[in-house]
């Protein structure tokens, strides 16, 4: 045989790796729609799974312990989900209906600001597209509700199983992965910690910042300051935007009101105050959990929440730590041959 013909082993080998690798993205492919209910469902067994073992070693049978979870997981999750979302609903369909009107007024406001400024930049500004682009994106978010029904369907679908099966699980998916031990159980460390520490630090801290800025609505005469704690709670989770999304909008309503002082403090304690305590809240939150580099975080939540949507702050920062995880395994496992030294070193 031919030294130049690959023998017939290696194109078995790599026809198995070219079929895994197309089945693979088939059915990831067909899978992305439901993603964050999956992903969801290992978020709550990752945080449940002690709590579990617990009732299993009392004597629950595995159907009750499981059940015992989804109900617990329903009040921490689902209720103050969906509170939330009726609450910013009928606030936001008010602002709707009132949105040309209240545009008109902050553009009346800030074109006092230019006036003094000398600056014109609002003079392209129309009130009613304005309307209509706020209306277009509420609808928008009205259609993603029934996907959000299915995402919870199959999370809870899947987390039932997950629990009653979790020896099984373990066993099948320790049978399909081609790492040794020690590795996996890096692998499993890993993930358990980040998953532990995004899907409780991200909250927590966010919910912190959000009492710091609830404070200063209180004391600058903020009306309906809790609906905007829960704007600024849900602005501090998102990458980028932070608590400004509720202090922005509340300073410009201050602004239209005619309490321009009410405006300017508030402005100052949200950018002084609110602004610094998110890194010291991240340091304290940090310390108790894992503690994440913060460019791991930045940049997995960046690559997590185009790819996986809002439960991306979780899992993004899990792809990049264990893509540097699976870095670091390939060195240990292939980099251990000793090279010859350069005579130059």
């Amino acid at each position: 045989m031919s030294k130049d013909r690959l023998s017939p082993a290696l194109i078995r080998q790599l026809f198995m790796l070219f079929a895994i690798i197309a089945l693979g993205y088939l059915i990831t492919k067909e899978m992305t729609p439901y993603l964050s209910g999956i992903l969801g469902a290992i978020t709550v067994y990752v945080l449940f799974k002690n709590f579990m073992s617990k009732l299993l070693n009392k004597g629950l049978k595995p159907w009750l312990a499981a059940t015992i979870i989804i109900v617990l997981s329903i009040f921490i999750i689902i209720i103050p989900v969906t509170l939330i979302i009726l609450l910013l609903s009928s606030k936001i369909q008010k602002a709707v209906q009132n949105s040309e009107e209240l545009t008109t007024i902050v553009k009346s406001k800030l074109g006092q600001i230019e006036d003094y400024v000398g600056v014109d930049i609002l003079s392209q500004v129309n009130a009613k597209d304005v309307s209509g682009w706020v209306s277009e994106q509420i609808q928008g978010l009205a259609g993603t509700t029934f996907d959000t029904v299915i995402a919870f369907g199959i999370m809870y679908f899947l987390l039932y199983f997950m629990l009653i099966n979790t020896k099984n699980l373990q066993k099948m998916i320790l049978a399909y992965i081609p790492l040794n031990d020690d590795n996996i159980k890096a692998i499993s460390k890993e993930s358990n910690d980040i998953v532990k520490s995004n899907a409780i630090g991200i909250p927590l801290v966010a919910i912190m910042q959000g009492i710091v800025a609830l404070i200063g609505y209180y004391i600058f005469g903020v009306e309906n300051p809790l609906f905007w704690f829960v704007i600024t709670v849900v602005g501090s989770m998102i990458p980028f935007v932070g608590t400004a999304l509720g202090i922005l909008p509340v300073t410009l309503l201050l602004f239209s009101q005619g309490e321009s002082w009410q405006a300017i403090g508030l402005l100052i304690y949200g950018a002084v105050v609110v602004g610094s305590t998110d890194n010291v809240f991240r340091i304290i939150v940090q310390n108790k959990l894992a503690n994440l580099h913060p460019l791991i975080t930045l940049i997995g939540v960046v690559i997590g929440v185009p790819l996986f949507g809002f439960i991306g702050l979780i899992f993004g920062p899990l792809l990049v730590s264990l893509f540097l995880l699976l870095v670091k395994i390939y060195k240990n496992e292939y980099g251990k041959k000793e090279t010859k030294k350069s005579p130059y070193l």
